[in-house]
């Protein structure tokens, strides 16, 4: 499913960022051409006129000036000195422009009204036009000479303006097939890692409903159990199958108002009810109410407030009082008999830290991180039915409710230390 998304979304993004680049090139392009074309225009004018201003000063044309103005501005020139070419043509192949000159001459008549081939004798002002027409620029002039007029034809050809032009096309084309290939490859990679949260997730959902599958199961088979066996039983053992039966039904509803809880985190839709809270009463609180439970298992609780009380902070106190439970009913399921648990107490710059220690077998580092996860638990634990594996991850998920944190570390001595930064706010 997700290799198909991954390909469907590489496509789609490729696709309309290559359309996009194609778009851009195109009106790039098109502007570039534009402006190369006016600027071609505008020179072919430019030196035209330039022909015109010299052929107006020189008393003669030679032959060499016609040879240099053609080899330097790359034209044809057709110049008739009162309607006889000069002799400069005869010995130039002047044929295969014919069609193009006789264009120029009709289009100069026609178009701009000014006739190369009947005119008057007595003009004493110069006139050209300038005009354009497919394959050439072209300019004509009657020019006044000493002995008479000059009719003046000025060709430039296309063709090798024309193919600087497909050179540019197939540079623009180039560039952007270049770039739509990176853009194919970088969206290929971009999805990927765009995908991988999603197969993260789902695998982590997977996993959880596996999880919360196989925890559902046990309490439901040991109630079918018990239930089947009630009738074949005598009423001193009947008795003992409905205590173990409702007992099982506690841990289903333990575990499903864990899961919704959990549910409630990930839809956002946990609500806080924040008020001033005194961290050292809570603690206190919190020793009074676990410390006959912690010595009945042979452990000693212990408590550390800080010497100057620390001022109020806006939390909610049920939700924290959720934590502590947590991290002290983990604490009594791995401390060994004599152990020790501390609650601690003390103040950081721009935090206060509350603090739950023991001198248990500690946490490898490599398990650190995954304590948190959901149904995650230890080998040591695995048959403790009092514990699903989500109590730490509903813990840090409150933390974070609160703007903190909840971090594991190595105790000095030996064991565990879960810190809770609650920063003032």
């Amino acid at each position: 499913m997700f290799r198909k998304l991954h390909i469907q979304m590489t496509v789609f993004s490729a696709a309309i960022t290559s359309a996009i680049l194609v778009i851009m090139a195109l009106v790039c392009l098109l502007i570039a051409e534009s402006s190369a074309k006016e600027n071609s225009y505008a020179s072919f004018v430019n030196n035209a006129q330039t022909c015109i201003s010299q052929l107006e000063e020189q008393p003669s044309v030679s032959h060499r000036w016609l040879k240099a103005i053609m080899n330097n501005y790359h034209v044809r020139i057709l110049i008739r000195d009162n309607g006889d070419p000069l002799y400069f043509y005869k010995l130039t192949d002047f044929e295969q422009d014919s069609s193009a000159f006789s264009r120029a001459l009709s289009l100069s008549r026609d178009s701009y009204g000014l006739n190369l081939e009947n005119y008057s004798r007595n003009q004493k002002l110069t006139k050209s036009a300038d005009f354009q027409f497919p394959g050439y620029y072209a300019c004509t002039a009657l020019v006044p000479h000493t002995d008479g007029i000059l009719s003046i034809v000025i060709l430039y050809p296309l063709s090798d303006f024309q193919l600087q032009l497909n050179a540019q096309r197939l540079a623009f084309g180039g560039a952007v097939l270049a770039a739509i290939a990176a853009v194919s490859v970088f969206s290929w990679f971009f999805t990927k890692k765009m995908i991988r949260p999603l197969e993260k997730s789902r695998k982590e959902q997977t996993s959880f409903i596996a999880a919360a599958s196989h925890e559902l199961r046990s309490p439901l088979a040991v109630i079918r159990s018990g239930l089947s066996a009630i009738p074949r039983a005598t009423p001193e053992k009947a008795g003992i199958f409905v205590d173990m039966s409702l007992k099982e039904c506690d841990r289903m509803a333990r575990l499903i108002q864990d899961m919704l809880s959990l549910s409630n985190a990930d839809n956002h839709t946990w609500k806080l009810t924040a008020a001033p809270c005194e961290l050292d009463t809570l603690l206190l609180e919190t020793y009074e109410k676990y410390e006959p439970l912690i010595k009945e298992k042979g452990l000693c609780l212990t408590v550390s407030l800080p010497d100057a009380p620390l001022k109020p902070l806006l939390l909610d106190a049920g939700k924290i009082s959720q934590i502590l439970a947590v991290l002290l009913d983990n604490a009594m399921s791995y401390v060994p008999e004599g152990g020790k648990i501390c609650l601690c107490l003390k103040k950081e710059p721009g935090a206060a830290v509350v603090s739950v220690a023991d001198n248990g077998p500690g946490i490898p580092d490599s398990e650190k991180e995954s304590i948190f996860q959901r149904f995650y638990r230890s080998d040591a634990s695995r048959n403790d039915k009092q514990h699903f594996g989500l109590g730490l991850c509903i813990a840090r998920e409150i933390a974070v409710l609160h703007k903190g944190t909840l971090t594991v570390s190595d105790a000095p001595e030996g064991g565990s230390v879960f810190s809770l930064y609650l920063p003032y706010v």
